[in-house]
């Protein structure tokens, strides 16, 4: 069968070893499956991806970053087929989704998309763990059910905020993540939700999926807009307000950029008492100064992935149009212009996200 793998630090469009379903696993035909941003950044630079994993206590040992890995981990699937130990409830045909992971018959697990042994979604076909399937609901499109996985990001990082009925929430950067997030906050009734991003696409889209205010901070400061909401920025304002009985729910900053130097600009720039919930994945070195974030009372949250309860539950948003996801997906690709749509990623202002279709 055909699949895009990277190969040396390339994507080539090849032909892979046909896949049999072992105890408890079905085979699946890919549908649709996205382009992720750590797609992109893995494709360069997987070595220290893995490494840092590693480091992390997480997935990463027997993965060899520099053999054939085939990614893809946002995906919606057909079944074709049903191993042996599995109990058939979901027959062939049924379109599933799926948290990227895959059962072993020896007790491991095959992470989808980082794996030596298991292709992920861009591939013909896949082997997913009947355990881990959930049918998608009648109706729900095929592309808006591969946007699963891409938004239980989004509702994990809102889940783990401490956010107050009254809360004010600002979402720094509006890739993919960030429109996960502002997505998140509005499926559980969070606002008013600022949005900031120098891109005029990203801004877009993040009024298409609910912010209050989108801002260009190449134009304003998104900080500035904290005071006009009711929550002062500074502790003594903080502390007058609350002796004349008044009070403002805690802000809450979500870092979606990933790049050196963010967190320290939002902890310099955040109001006092802020928690800043970091979801950006910044795969280098960076450097804060505490002082500033101990006198301030500033709260870092750093947040990664999902639960699987959160996965099913933002199937579920999407499907009620908690969650409306109908322009987000602005490309599809088959298998052999994957290598074509990773270069067309890179620019912000030609798609906010890929589908590719095998």
């Amino acid at each position: 069968m055909r699949a895009v793998i990277r190969r040396n630090k390339q994507l080539v469009c090849d032909e892979i070893a046909e896949l049999k379903p072992d105890q408890g696993q079905v085979l699946v035909r890919t549908l649709a499956c996205g382009i992720c941003g750590s797609d992109l950044h893995a494709l360069h630079h997987m070595e220290h991806m893995i490494d840092l994993t590693r480091r992390a206590g997480g997935m990463g040992d027997g993965f060899d970053p520099t053999a054939d890995t085939v990614f893809g981990h946002e995906f919606c699937a057909e079944i074709l087929e049903h191993g042996p130990g599995t109990t058939g409830a979901l027959k062939a045909g049924t379109r599933v989704v799926s948290i990227p992971a895959t059962l072993t018959p020896v007790g491991g697990v095959e992470m989808l998309g980082f794996s030596n042994n298991l292709p992920g979604g861009f591939s013909e076909r896949m082997i997913l763990s009947e355990a881990l399937l959930l049918p998608v609901p009648n109706g729900l499109p095929t592309d808006k059910a591969a946007l699963t996985e891409p938004f239980a990001v989004g509702a994990h990082a809102v889940a783990k905020a401490r956010l107050d009925p009254n809360s004010v929430a600002l979402v720094v950067g509006c890739g993919p993540v960030g429109l996960a997030v502002i997505a998140g906050l509005k499926a559980r009734g969070h606002g008013p939700v600022i949005a900031a991003d120098f891109s005029p696409r990203r801004r877009a889209a993040a009024e298409m999926l609910g912010a209050d205010v989108v801002i260009d901070p190449a134009v304003e400061s998104p900080h500035a807009r904290w005071e006009g909401f009711g929550v002062p920025t500074a502790r003594a304002a903080q502390n007058m307000v609350r002796m004349m009985g008044g009070s403002f729910g805690r802000p809450v900053v979500f870092e979606c950029v990933g790049s050196p130097g963010v967190v320290q600009s939002l902890i310099e720039a955040s109001p006092a008492g802020s928690q800043i919930v970091v979801a950006g994945v910044c795969m280098e070195t960076d450097r804060i100064e505490p002082a500033i974030a101990i006198t301030k009372e500033i709260e870092l949250t750093f947040v990664f992935g999902y639960t699987p309860e959160e996965f099913a539950a933002t199937l579920h948003d999407i499907a009620e149009g908690k969650i409306d996801v109908s322009n987000v997906v602005t490309g599809t690709v088959g298998l052999d212009g994957v290598a074509q749509a990773f270069k067309d990623l890179g620019d912000p202002e030609a798609h906010v996200k890929i589908l590719v279709q095998p």
